[in-house]
């Protein structure tokens, strides 16, 4: 039984992202933040993330906020109204059309969707639950034709199964999970592969593209790299420690330059359950990443994910993914170059000396940013002299100091403390254990570590850091306001001489997230932010091919905030910089996952996960709805309305570039 006052599956999942797993005292990255910032924290507006000196004059503040006035913003689009509803609700001038829903035709035999006659055939054949990345890789270089690639990361039961859920005296139950309901959960994770095209001006499914693919919680994968065959990732029923079935909770992604599709495992310890046997070496390594949380039970009907009687299987996920798009019966493989921990994306970038660096983060609290560094060079001439990059590089941690420094720690087995005193016999040692590994470098702790993107166009990284809730109030002091933050940041890192493959950079805090008229929160969006324009919680962010910057959210609601979450524009340059707007919001319950730009900035996909869920604080529901009763739960119930995961084409009316 649940208490109707707690939250489902989403939030137990995203909740469970740092509980006490981290037990270094490596310095937060509040500290460091409020070491550096504290001297100049009286600083409101863009002026609290530009200003150097210690002391600003009034004449100084007033000019400013003329020029400020005079500079026009990047982004030209009226502004959605904040709020709560059912609805999606886009910009003024711009429409907002589902491409695709959870249960769609993926294939011509696929069959329709029927949510109260689901099986695990039919949903192998169709768009999986819960949407999260959204990728494009262009068909003949048209950003009008083309394969999307979509993560499905995890499945919330209650709103997929009609008639598993009972409310009894104010309380909620579901009913216990079997065989038949679990194998429809595999075959909704991983992702999907499928191709579309814009056809007068919008776009559609190409059901017999012979590239289609559903990738699921059984499809066959290769490990590779320095971890394949060890013996930690040897099971009964693969000794030889190289072949995986499945991958899940697929957050956030990347497309690779030679035009790949990467899914990043991150929460992938709440599908795992039972005790480790006594003897077992991993309990360590385990409980580091919250192993088992048990969060599904999958484990009761599948041995694998029982690790009293498979200890290994966990140390088989929590990998990066790469899935060659043009061989649907290509195996996907899982790079273990890139390390293991809790992967919220992977997106890259060509360095100036050809190697291709991917950006990485650990969504947990305190849990740290990565950058991964190819030893190779991108070809792009010869897309097969790349299909291995991903196998040999350096994978680094960052270590942020108060004066604005980041240094990028090497995580190789024999550099400093990584080393068989400490229990790392080898390479494949310190991947498994990626998390332990930048506890002895001294990484920074983070404040959950979500999405971080390059920035082709003007060198920067920006990173998104969701929340921290869990910072301790004996922290607050003067050089540290942001204890307990509830609304997150975004880091903007330099690297050396504009090399993303640097070992050493300089960072500044683009924004303090959160409602900028409330004192104690702190924000410091620019004065020209409306009351729309300000958001907290960032997760997914895209920068578009004139290197703007669009902010996706995950945690906005009728109780946290008085609002849903949505797609933000920021301003990161001139006087606007740190000006933020609302351009799309989603319907109540709902996370905001992508964005997407397409090449020609002419449509933008964003992925909608979950509506309807948590909508116990929003007086439309009373509680959560669920299949058997939308239509009284949401009385103008329609067919197209956005109850299920979708994902989402915003293109401008008549045509032309979007926020242009």
């Amino acid at each position: 039984m649940i208490d109707q006052s707690q939250p489902f599956r989403t939030s137990l999942l995203e909740e469970n992202d740092g509980p006490g797993h981290n037990p270094t005292d490596n310095p937060t990255m509040g500290e460091i933040i409020a070491s550096r910032f504290s001297r100049r924290g009286f600083l409101k507006g863009s002026l609290a993330v530009s200003a150097i000196a210690a002391t600003v004059s009034p004449m100084a503040l007033m000019l400013a906020d003329d020029a400020r006035a005079e500079e026009k913003s990047a982004f030209v689009f009226e502004e959605v109204e904040a709020g709560i509803d059912q609805e999606h609700h886009v910009a003024s001038g711009y429409d907002a059309d589902v491409l695709l829903r959870w249960g769609d035709a993926l294939f011509p035999d696929s069959p329709e969707f029927d949510p109260k006659n689901q099986s695990p055939e039919a949903q192998a054949k169709q768009f999986g639950y819960n949407n999260d990345y959204v990728g494009f890789i262009p068909i003949d270089g048209s950003s009008e034709h083309g394969l999307l690639v979509v993560n499905h990361e995890y499945t919330n039961e209650h709103l997929m199964f009609p008639g598993i859920v009972k409310v009894v005296e104010g309380k909620i139950e579901v009913a216990p999970a079997d065989q038949k309901r679990v194998d429809i959960e595999m075959a909704a994770h991983g992702g999907t592969i499928v191709e579309i095209k814009k056809v007068d001006g919008k776009w559609q499914v190409v059901k017999d593209g012979k590239l289609n693919r559903r990738i699921t919680a059984n499809t066959e994968m290769q490990l590779t790299g320095p971890v394949a065959g060890h013996d930690r990732v040897k099971t009964n029923a693969d000794p030889s420690g190289t072949k995986v079935f499945g991958t899940m909770n697929n957050c956030a992604g990347g497309v690779t330059p030679w035009g790949t599709y990467v899914m990043s495992e991150e929460n992938f310890n709440g599908y795992f359950s039972g005790e480790l046997p006594k003897d077992s070496k991993e309990a360590a390594n385990y409980k580091r990443l919250g192993i088992p949380e048990t969060a599904y039970e999958w484990g009761k009907f599948h041995d694998r994910f029982d690790i009293a009687k498979e200890p290994n299987e966990a140390n088989r996920f929590g990998w990066v993914v790469e899935v060659d798009v043009n061989d649907p019966a290509s195996v996907p493989k899982k790079r273990t170059t890139m390390g293991r921990f809790k992967h919220e994306g992977a997106e890259s970038i060509v360095a100036e000396g050809g190697q291709v660096v991917f950006y990485l983060g650990d969504d947990s609290r305190f849990d740290y940013v990565y950058k991964f560094v190819t030893s190779g060079k991108f070809n792009p001439d010869d897309r097969a002299a790349n299909m291995d990059l991903l196998n040999d590089g350096t994978l680094y941690v960052a270590k942020f100091d108060a004066e604005g420094g980041v240094e990028w720690l090497p995580i190789v087995h024999g550099s400093g403390p990584l080393n068989a005193e400490n229990g790392f016999a080898s390479q494949a040692d310190v991947l498994i254990e990626t998390r332990r590994a930048g506890d002895l470098l001294g990484a920074t702790k983070m404040d959950r570590p979500e999405d971080i993107q390059p920035n082709g166009v003007n060198g920067k990284v920006y990173v998104m850091l969701t929340n921290n809730t869990k910072r301790k109030d004996d922290q607050i002091d003067a050089a540290n306001p942001r204890a307990k933050n509830a609304f997150g940041h975004i880091i903007e890192i330099t690297e050396d001489g504009g090399d993303f493959a640097a070992t050493k950079g300089k960072w500044e805090i683009l924004l303090k997230c959160g409602d900028p008229s409330v004192a104690d929160v702190g924000a410091s969006f620019s004065t020209d932010t409306t009351k729309n324009g300000w958001f907290g919680m960032p997760d997914n962010c895209a920068v578009d091919a004139d290197g703007r910057l669009w902010v996706a959210t995950d945690g906005n609601s009728p109780k946290e905030t008085g609002r849903t979450d949505g797609i933000w524009a920021v301003d990161i340059a001139g006087p606007a910089r740190t000006t933020s707007k609302l351009f799309f919001r989603v319907p109540v319950g709902a996370e905001m996952c992508g964005p997407l730009m397409l090449p020609d900035m002419a449509t933008m996909m964003v992925a909608v996960q979950h509506p309807g869920d948590g909508g116990e604080d929003w007086e439309g529901f009373g509680r959560p709805s669920y299949y058997e009763d939308l239509s009284t739960r949401w009385p103008d119930f329609r067919d197209d309305m956005p109850v299920r995961p979708s994902v989402v084409a915003i293109t401008k009316k008549g045509g032309g570039k979007i926020g242009v």
